[in-house]
């Protein structure tokens, strides 16, 4: 259907969320013009915003800062990988063999709720301020997100469809790829899109406080030095990158989910 517009309802849709996302960044950016200039906070806390954007134009022409980034992104992207994996792999064989489930439930609630910084003297001692630091606090941060999802996605198989694929003597395989992966893969993408921005907080957390190299390590030294537009517009570029990365992970989930229904019916909304 379209309107006297020209336009589909998704697309003009779309177009009103984007216009109402820009008047909401441009009113921060606003806001954070005026704070400083009218003496509501002194400027050597809380720059103007065109200060440190002018700093972050400057920063972004150096080769320093985009080795950072990507020391960051590496971080992310191989202890997500390797916490993906494992989770994935791990929720399925608990979901699946009888009576594993009940046995490891303690073991996961006990491990689960405790936050990944209270592993950071661990990290600190193993690793010291390297990758290896970084990965396992974010690996340990995301295995839990994912993990989660895949059990609840593996719990709600149709026990009739189950016990049906057993009657025919499917194999264990065969019954994980065609009945209990498309049942869970709305939870695994889940769990994907929500351990992607904790890993992505955790690794830059892992630079802040360990020293590991990254935009984390590079904020630290800004703050040390009291180069304060410099940790603002680091800052900016984390939140940039973070938006970045959780657009790429549900574009992803809107690619590996085009079949199923829900995802279906928000297209063609």
């Amino acid at each position: 259907m379209i309107r006297r517009d020209g336009l589909p309802p998704r697309l003009r849709d779309g177009a009103a969320r984007l216009g109402y996302g820009a008047a909401g960044l441009g009113g921060l950016v606003l806001l954070m013009e005026a704070v400083p200039r009218l003496g509501l906070v002194d400027e050597r806390f809380l720059p103007p915003a065109s200060e440190i954007l002018a700093t972050l134009g400057a920063q972004l022409g150096t080769a320093e800062l985009w080795i950072a980034l990507g020391e960051t992104l590496r971080g992310w992207a191989i202890g997500l990988a390797l916490a993906f994996c494992a989770a994935v792999v791990t929720g399925v064989v608990i979901g699946i063999v009888p009576g594993l489930r009940a046995l490891t439930s303690s073991t996961v609630e006990f491990l689960r709720p405790i936050p990944s910084v209270a592993l950071v003297p661990l990290a600190t001692l193993l690793f010291g301020p390297s990758l290896g630091s970084t990965l396992m606090l974010v690996g340990y941060a995301s295995f839990w997100q994912v993990l989660i999802q895949v059990l609840y996605g593996v719990a709600a198989v149709d026990s009739v469809a189950f016990d049906t694929a057993r009657s025919y003597r499917l194999s264990a395989w065969s019954r994980v790829r065609h009945l209990v992966w498309p049942a869970a893969l709305p939870y695994v993408m889940t769990g994907l899109r929500l351990a992607a921005a904790v890993a992505f907080i955790l690794a830059v957390t892992a630079e802040l406080v360990i020293g590991s190299p990254g935009l984390g390590a590079e904020i630290q030294v800004a703050q040390s030095s009291g180069a304060v537009p410099a940790v603002y517009a680091l800052i900016v570029l984390a939140g940039l990158v973070g938006i970045a990365v959780n657009a790429a992970v549900r574009l992803l989930e809107r690619r590996v989910l085009a079949w199923h229904p829900a995802v279906r019916s928000e297209v063609a909304a």
